[in-house]
């Protein structure tokens, strides 16, 4: 049974460069979610909403070889926002709001979704009240490659508010889109992947 890579099947996807911000049309994909809100470094909800997206995609991902399918569980990904876009850009992760979220291969169904959050359920606390199966279609968007640490973020972040999308006559499109490629707890800061994504319309 071949295990499907999607960061390889969706190259264009999970491997932009670092050097610039470069245009990617994001298809449809469904997603496990959990919503939450503070400072991902100290809170608590936030722990639990990874240590539920990961129970649960890989019960799903197990749970896929029934049907003769295969796959890498994909990375890890976040949406974060704040009320005061200052609040962003100045890492005041007090006041961060954030949905974390895995992507889910088309051929898993909500009825593999449910079981697996059931099993998942025998072995966690309480699920998260807004943990559930959803579809994001962000449509076009700027991405780059983020090398280093999460806190060194500021200034591509800055260049692409500031200059990239005001010099496309772009505007946002939805919120600021996070993928990781390394997990931080085996990885040294400066070595860390970071995809920086933001979905963008004509301004």
């Amino acid at each position: 049974m071949d295990k499907i890579d999607f960061k390889t099947e969706l190259k264009h996807l999970y491997q932009p460069g670092s050097r610039d911000f470069v245009f990617v049309d994001v298809p449809a994909m469904s997603f496990v979610m959990v919503d939450g809100e503070g400072d991902p470094n100290t809170a608590e909800s936030y722990r639990v909403a990874v240590e539920w997206l990961y129970s649960v995609s890989y019960a799903m991902k197990f749970a896929s070889k029934d049907l003769g399918q295969d796959y890498f569980v994909p990375p890890l990904e976040g949406l974060w926002w704040a009320d005061s876009p200052g609040d962003f850009l100045a890492r005041n992760k007090a006041n961060w709001h954030w949905t974390m979220m895995i992507m889910v291969p088309d051929f898993i169904t909500r009825t593999m979704f449910d079981a697996a959050v059931e099993k998942s359920a025998e072995k966690l606390t309480e699920a998260p009240a807004s943990l559930r199966l959803e579809t994001l279609d962000e449509g076009r968007a700027l991405q780059i490659m983020h090398l280093g640490s999460y806190d060194d973020e500021g200034p591509a972040l800055e260049h692409l508010h500031e200059v990239e999308m005001p010099g496309r006559g772009l505007t946002f499109n939805g919120h600021h889109h996070e993928i990781y490629l390394n997990d931080p707890r085996k990885t040294a800061p400066a070595k860390l992947k970071t995809i920086l994504r933001q979905p963008v319309k004509p301004a």
